[in-house]
């Protein structure tokens, strides 16, 4: 067994990558690199990566088209890092399948509290809740926390990290209003000083895979002023 993740840098400035490499290597973090997408394939399709650190935009195949490839069979959490700041680009990360997002220009120190918290939630906290609950139900839906799978009735459901933390916190906490600040604290494990559209994001997206109809929500429901209810 590994005793520190592996982190897969992948961003076509040399600078950006020499940077992270400072900070993260400080952390004890195993480091592997990449400068395009298809290095990014290369890289995951043969060895064990923990975390992925995914510039959107790179030479030959950009961030995104590898962040789809990689969701077909990888559920590593990927953070993507960006130029684009508008809500519609960020539902276009999420919805490829990544975790979370950093805007350039960012400060390293909060890249690598970002990937603490990414690690801790898919790993410790997702193994330790394992042998406490073992499996959440709901309706037709039920998650298995071990395995780290959903099921709808009968269909798996195929969720990134961060859309299984989100919705393994709601069946948690059935029947409760939970603020968008619970709902970031609980899942990013950070305070929610400024929290932006990353929430309403991702349960949009978690909507889309659990709903018959996504616009009319049977599951987690909108509670107008306040928050939102499995």
């Amino acid at each position: 067994m590994r005793s520190q993740p592996t982190i897969l840098i992948a961003d076509d400035d040399e600078a950006i990558r020499e940077l992270l490499t400072i900070y993260l290597k400080n952390e004890g973090y195993v480091l592997r690199f990449a400068k395009t997408g298809q290095e990014v394939l290369d890289v995951v399709a043969h060895e064990p990566i923990d975390l992925l650190v995914l510039d959107w935009m790179m030479p030959i195949m950009d961030g995104i088209s590898a962040c789809i490839e990689i969701r077909k069979t990888q559920f590593m959490p990927i953070l993507m890092l960006t130029a684009k700041t508008s809500d519609l680009d960020l539902m276009q990360g999420i919805s490829v399948g990544a975790d979370d997002y950093m805007k350039k220009p960012f400060n390293p120190l909060e890249v690598t509290l970002r990937v603490k918290s990414l690690l801790r939630r898919y790993r410790d906290y997702g193994a330790d809740q394992a042998t406490q609950s073992g499996k959440l139900m709901f309706q037709e839906l039920t998650l298995d926390v071990q395995t780290r799978q959903c099921q709808k009735g009968e269909t798996l459901i195929r969720l990134t990290p961060k859309e299984f933390d989100i919705l393994a916190y709601f069946m948690r906490h059935p029947n409760q209003v939970l603020t968008v600040e619970q709902i970031y604290e609980a899942v990013w494990g950070e305070d929610a000083f400024e929290v932006d559209n990353t929430v309403m994001v991702h349960i949009t997206k978690i909507r889309e895979k659990i709903e018959d109809t996504p616009r009319k929500p049977s599951y987690i429901k909108t509670v107008w002023g306040a928050g939102y209810r499995l």
